[in-house]
């Protein structure tokens, strides 16, 4: 009779093992299904191609930008994507970066006038292979302070633009 108790304890034992390893697995796959259901439809901050919608204070972000780096001797041709308060040179991302807090309070690396600026580089340098557009295009010894001015236009007149469709 002990044999038998055992062999029964023993399959009990493997069932609820098995049992348990299935639940785990269930759960498991639950919170996979809840990440990626929880996943932006359409990029985030590590989409480098996002498209967020522009406003109206996209316009003022570049207007500002312009104004914040609207000598040579205020362009920062080093730049790092470390944008410090003070500083006397800034890059074309810090200007946009310092514009973006200026005006709306709350500075997004993948904010509209930030990506539409990385798009405007896209369009105008499309065969440089830039890592990180911004930075890359600033800091690449081909670009001129005509060429940061000439963005920053090219930038307004696509936000204003895409302001006009959006009517």
């Amino acid at each position: 009779m002990q044999g038998a108790g055992l062999i029964f304890l023993g399959c009990v034992y493997e069932h609820m093992k098995r049992t348990m390893i299935g639940i785990v697995l269930f759960l498991g796959g639950l919170l996979a299904v809840q990440a990626v259901a929880q996943k932006p439809a359409r990029g985030g901050d590590d989409d480098s191609n996002v498209r967020p919608p522009v406003t109206p204070a996209d316009v003022k972000i570049v207007e500002r930008a312009m104004a914040i780096l609207d000598s040579p001797a205020k362009w920062n041709r080093a730049d790092t994507r470390v944008c410090p308060k003070g500083a006397k040179t800034v890059s074309m991302y810090c200007a946009l970066e310092q514009a973006t807090s200026e005006v709306t309070g709350d500075f997004k690396h993948r904010g509209a006038a930030m990506q539409e600026a990385r798009f405007v580089i896209d369009d105008i340098a499309p065969r440089r292979g830039y890592e990180h557009r911004l930075k890359d295009y600033n800091n690449d010894p081909r670009t001129t302070f005509a060429d940061v001015q000439r963005v920053f236009r090219l930038l307004e007149e696509r936000i204003e633009k895409e302001l006009a469709g959006q009517k």
